[in-house]
């Protein structure tokens, strides 16, 4: 999509920290970090969130999730790590372009989700 941020970071046509770039998929550094380790990863193709993905997304899908664990120990969170994908607008999802979190640092994250 013309307009869309996480598009033109994919294309080089924003700056980022990049992490890791293959055929399918960008990593990168989040521009306002939550942890000590926050890293986004998105799938170089505009996929608009979760909620939209068909079969034909998962081979791309299981790439973000495959390469997670080793950006997560290299960018500093070797111990362990959180994955996030917010999804639409109840998932406060900010960025209509698929991407998942990748929260951690050398301290505990935290709970999941407080309690209601």
């Amino acid at each position: 999509m013309e307009n869309c941020l996480f598009c033109k970071i994919a294309r080089g046509h924003l700056p980022s920290r990049k992490v890791f770039e293959d055929d399918e998929i960008f990593a990168f550094h989040d521009i306002n970090p939550a942890r000590p380790v926050h890293l986004l990863v998105i799938p170089k193709r505009h996929i608009t969130s979760l909620a939209t993905v068909t079969d034909a997304d998962a081979p791309v899908l299981g790439k973000m999730l495959a390469i997670a664990g080793r950006l997560a120990s290299e960018q500093g969170s070797p111990d362990g790590f959180r994955l996030i994908i917010n999804s639409g607008r109840i998932g406060h999802q900010e960025v209509q372009h698929l991407h998942a979190h990748i929260v951690g640092g050398p301290d505990p994250v935290g709970p999941m989700l407080k309690r209601v």
